[in-house]
């Protein structure tokens, strides 16, 4: 084995260990990432803008003496600016105008304060918009685990890139388990952190929107800990604030969660039938559960299988989707709805019809779920189990953006997103962890929710979980 499939081994904490006992130097360590991408990205399509000239220039330089120092991180070509680079959404009016974004998001520089090198940006679906990650700009991103099947999305490219051994941690974000999704696809540790805990801005987006929110992929419960905390905490752009936060989420890894009581919403109830297979690693992950000591029942939050979640959401992202579009018109200086994928363009002219009332019943009818939901945990329950998706990857092309009935091809999407949005109406913290697998070994992913503020009891789960049943050993065909 060479020096730099060792260092693919080696997960983001550990290697920022390396540095500080001066083992590896942050050269070493993203010059060795960059030859992986290299290697491996012309069959992964994962980073869409190497950055490796610039990478080792940066590693070589006065790194910032942070808790990550010379780790090689991607970033998500979504959400996430550095000033001076170029910047898409997985528009293709943008990547054909060349679009360089004007500032550095705050999040970006928290990722370099950390001592974080970033070797390129990741694809993305155009916009984000689907639980998958092939736009028409950029092309499909597969998985390493079967380059047939999706990464899932939006946070597509960074998965694949983490899954593959390329880097440790990828930059991601969910709108709708767009970090949680691709984690299940690619066999990941995905924490979508509680509302109001990431920073925000300064955005290119007229509108700051209160589902978003960003962390990273990683391979371990410790990495996705390390990097919330050294980025987490509200900016001058935030209107919500978290709960406060542990002194340290990385000492939450390893610690006694104690005796949780735990429900399970094992199937979409909205559904006609399950996955086979989906069924069998719940059934499997409950007895898990009860074997390191919880309390697990067939218990669930009402609203979880209330139709009228459907609506708000949709009519949200949908004008969540045509402020986008007319923002990157702005920045262009023309329309370019025509030029956009039939979903997008059919989504942008719902949301153009959404108007200032419906925003405030789309508020009101949210914050009503977001109530009946803490109604249950607060009648007893720490956390709640379901599966991350509804099926293990689905084949490359099966969700489709390109038809021209936009809500059919979202709702088709959302049957195979169907237990992530709900966090994100409700802004509480969600994991999805790789403790399964398809007979054909395929990653499958469980979900856990906990209330709002509660990262630290889903960290200290995650831990106790990858010790019982580790997944590090799992590689996928595509790996360094």
């Amino acid at each position: 084995m060479s020096f730099d499939d060792e260092l693919a081994g080696i997960d983001g904490v550990g290697q920022a260990d390396l540095v500080r006992r001066g083992d590896v130097t942050p050269a070493e360590l993203v010059g060795a990432a960059v030859v992986r991408m290299e290697k491996l990205n012309p069959r992964l399509n994962a980073v869409i803008r190497p950055t490796g000239d610039q990478a080792l220039d940066r590693a070589n330089g006065d790194l910032p003496d942070g808790p990550l120092r010379g780790v090689p991180i991607v970033m998500k070509d979504l959400g996430l600016t550095i000033a001076g680079e170029e910047y898409h959404e997985g528009v293709l009016a943008a990547k054909e105008a060349g679009f360089v974004a004007p500032v550095t998001s705050d999040l970006a520089a928290r990722f370099l304060a950390a001592g974080l090198v970033s070797v390129g940006k990741t694809n993305t679906p155009e916009l984000g918009l689907v639980p998958t990650t092939e736009p028409v700009a950029y092309g499909a991103s597969h998985n390493p685990w079967n380059v047939g099947h999706t990464t899932g999305g939006s946070s597509g490219g960074s998965a694949a890139a983490v899954a593959a051994g390329i880097v440790p941690i990828g930059h991601a974000n969910d709108g709708g388990g767009s970090i949680r999704i691709p984690a299940s696809c690619c066999g990941l540790v995905g924490l979508k952190p509680s509302r109001g805990r990431m920073p925000l801005g300064p955005a290119l987006d007229p509108t700051i929107s209160p589902i978003v929110i960003d962390l990273c992929v990683t391979r371990t419960v410790r990495d996705t800990a390390a990097v919330l905390d050294a980025t987490h905490g509200a900016s001058a752009a935030s209107t919500i604030h978290a709960l406060p936060a542990p002194d340290s989420y990385l000492a939450e890894v390893g610690a006694d969660p104690g005796r949780l009581r735990i429900g399970v919403l094992g199937r979409d109830p909205r559904a006609d039938s399950s996955h086979p297979e989906v069924d069998a690693a719940i059934a499997r992950t409950i007895e898990l559960l009860a074997g390191v000591g919880h309390e697990v029942s067939e218990d669930h939050p009402d609203a979880i299988a209330d139709e009228s979640l459907v609506e708000p959401f949709v009519r949200s992202w949908a004008l969540g989707c045509y402020a986008q579009v007319m923002n990157w018109s702005l920045l262009l200086g023309r329309d370019i709805t025509s030029e956009c994928e039939p979903m997008t363009r059919g989504l942008a002219e719902i949301g153009q019809g959404v108007t200032g009332l419906d925003t405030m019943i789309i508020n009101m009818a949210m914050w009503s779920i977001t109530q009946a939901v803490d109604e249950w945990f607060r009648s007893g329950f720490d956390v709640l189990l379901t599966p991350t998706v509804a099926s293990p990857p689905v084949p490359l092309g099966t969700i489709r953006t390109d038809e021209d009935d936009a809500l059919a091809s979202l709702l088709q999407a959302g049957d195979f997103a169907a237990f992530t949005p709900l966090q994100n109406v409700t802004g509480q913290p969600a994991i999805s962890l790789p403790l399964a697998e398809s007979a054909d070994g395929l990653p499958i992913g469980m979900h856990f929710v906990a209330r709002h503020g509660r990262e630290d009891l889903l960290l200290r789960l995650a831990g106790q979980l990858e010790d019982a049943a580790p997944w590090a050993a799992r590689i996928p065909a595509v790996h360094a």
